[in-house]
């Protein structure tokens, strides 16, 4: 056989890489776009590019320089009051409260700074514009009015009642906080605290301290009162501790109270003070001085025009005076004048009869009170079911009533007195009074007194308040006032069994639940009260 000869591919390798090359090879790129740019009515692209650069930045500086004076011409009024805090009004406009800043129109205007308490400062203003800049460098028009109060008592009666309306909200969170109402009241006023009476209106307010919070108002309030708004000086933080003491040490469940409101570290250390184990020990005393009323029978109490009488159907019963201890929250002595109490709740048909002679109270004119203020829209619910047409009688006390329509009935029922009672009236009890009563039928076996059965609460005469033991003027006490009316008794909405007398609770006076009812008592007229 011949020899066979192998084929070999002698051709050098680059010769097949160059022919085809890898992908990511430079070579193997396309070649890059390019535009040109053509003139434009004989102007070269350089050219013109360069003016619609410029024409840019003149539409951006006339839209950030000039427009703005332009379109929304005006100044920046810049609002300061002392005291501050007063409302800005622009045109009847609420626009800020000071100190702010308040962006208004060029032009004439009526500008007002508005305080509650505070004389109002009306001024017609012709308010500037600027033209250029007016973003960056805004027209300036200062404001600066200094507010005068006619009767600063009245402001801060005012402040003691937004600061009683507060503590029904409990104690602040991080999220949700009160104002300083109470002492931001005593620095609107200024120096004109140490002319008026400041300490009984402080006093009154105390009464609400239920809080931390509320305790801290207070006492700035306080210091701020003693120096005339200012800021304190270390004599008068050392004389407003010697007051705050004094009014402690007078109130016989102070160092209690102060317990109860203090951070557990700092009630830890009062509680084991010998001030705070004396008041606690002098309570079994307190309380060992009260004296109820006799039980009603024999001969008539010299105190009251009669013992029982009648008045529109209705029987009273007379009630000896004496002193009561009322032990919520803290135990205190409360003297009580002799008075009469009515033996039922008011029943539906005697209500009727307030409704026949008032008509403006009637349940078909719900809305017209309601829009006044006087009763919510549960106002007599369910009257019409308790009073037939006949007028049958029911045993049934009347509910849904508002503490202002039980006020209007029981100031009604007083034109019914005979003569003999002149210098009495028929009104709502006290909270003592309602107290006293039943304690001294509990006492004597409910012979001629009533004693509520927990069926529904009953309006009392008093705005409420937390701390009723802390003493303040009768006067400074009204001026402070309470967001809320008290409540005694209990319901079978929350309670079984008979009433605890000491049971205590509040309402608006304008609100109407059907376990809320009420009964007069006759007393004294305020003006001849003894």
């Amino acid at each position: 056989m011949g020899s066979r000869e192998r084929c070999v591919d002698t051709a050098p390798p680059t010769a097949y890489n160059t022919a085809m090359p890898e992908k990511n090879h430079p070579a193997a790129s396309a070649p890059e776009d390019q535009v040109h740019l053509k003139p434009i009515l004989g102007i070269r692209p350089g050219v013109y590019i360069a003016i619609m650069g410029a024409l840019v930045l003149v539409l951006a500086l006339f839209f950030l320089l000039l427009y703005p004076g332009i379109a929304r011409p005006g100044a920046m009024v810049v609002f300061t009051s002392d005291p501050s805090g007063s409302a800005l009004r622009v045109d009847d406009v609420y626009a800020g409260t000071s100190p702010c800043r308040v962006f208004v129109p060029r032009g004439e205007h009526i500008l007002e700074a508005v305080l509650p308490g505070f004389e109002t400062k009306r001024l017609d203003a012709a308010i500037p514009g600027r033209l250029f800049a007016s973003v960056l460098f805004p027209r300036r028009y200062d404001l600066n009015v200094k507010l005068t109060a006619p009767d600063p008592a009245a402001v801060l009666a005012a402040s003691a009642h937004d600061y009683a309306a507060w503590s029904f909200g409990g104690e602040p969170t991080p999220a949700w906080q009160i104002p300083l109402s109470l002492s931001e009241g005593v620095y609107r006023i200024g120096s004109a605290a140490a002319n008026i009476n400041s300490s009984g209106i402080l006093a009154a307010a105390a009464r609400f301290a239920v809080t931390r919070a509320a305790l801290r108002d207070l006492v700035r309030a306080d210091t701020l009162a003693l120096n005339g708004g200012n800021v304190p000086s270390p004599l008068t933080l050392t004389r407003s501790v010697t007051q705050a003491l004094a009014f402690l040490s007078d109130n016989p469940a102070g160092a209690a109270w102060l317990a109860d409101t203090l951070p557990p570290d700092s009630a830890a250390l009062l509680i084991s003070s010998a001030w705070y184990q004396n008041q606690l020990a002098a309570f079994a005393d307190v309380t060992a001085g009260e004296s109820l009323a006799a039980a009603p029978g024999g001969q008539s109490d010299p105190d009251l025009p009669a013992s029982q009488i009648r008045v529109g159907g209705l029987l009273f019963t007379g009630v000896g005076g004496g002193v009561l201890v009322q032990g919520e929250p803290f135990p205190h002595r409360v003297p009580v004048p002799a008075f009469m109490i009515c033996a039922t709740e008011i029943l539906s048909p005697a209500y009727a009869d307030f409704l026949d002679a008032v008509p403006a109270w009637r349940a078909d004119q719900r809305e017209t009170l309601e829009q006044q203020g006087l009763v919510t829209d549960e106002y007599l619910a369910d009257f019409e079911s308790t009073v037939p047409a006949g007028r049958g009688r029911i045993d049934r006390g009347v509910s849904s009533v508002s503490w202002y329509a039980a006020k209007a009935y029981c100031e009604w029922l007083s034109g019914k007195l005979p003569a003999s009672f002149a210098g009495w009236e028929i009104r709502l009890p006290t909270e003592a009074e309602w107290e006293y009563a039943v304690k001294s039928a509990q006492k004597w076996g409910g012979r001629g007194i009533f004693i509520p059965d927990g069926g529904v609460w009953e309006w009392c005469a008093d705005s409420y308040s937390p701390l009723p033991f802390f003493a303040a003027p009768p006067e400074a006490i009204a001026a402070a006032g309470s967001p809320e009316r008290s409540l005694r008794g209990g319901s079978s909405f929350n309670n079984t069994g008979l009433s605890n007398p000491e049971t205590r609770a509040s309402l608006p006076p304008a609100a109407c639940s059907s376990f809320v009812s009420f009964r007069p008592v006759i007393a004294r007229s305020v003006s001849v009260s003894r």
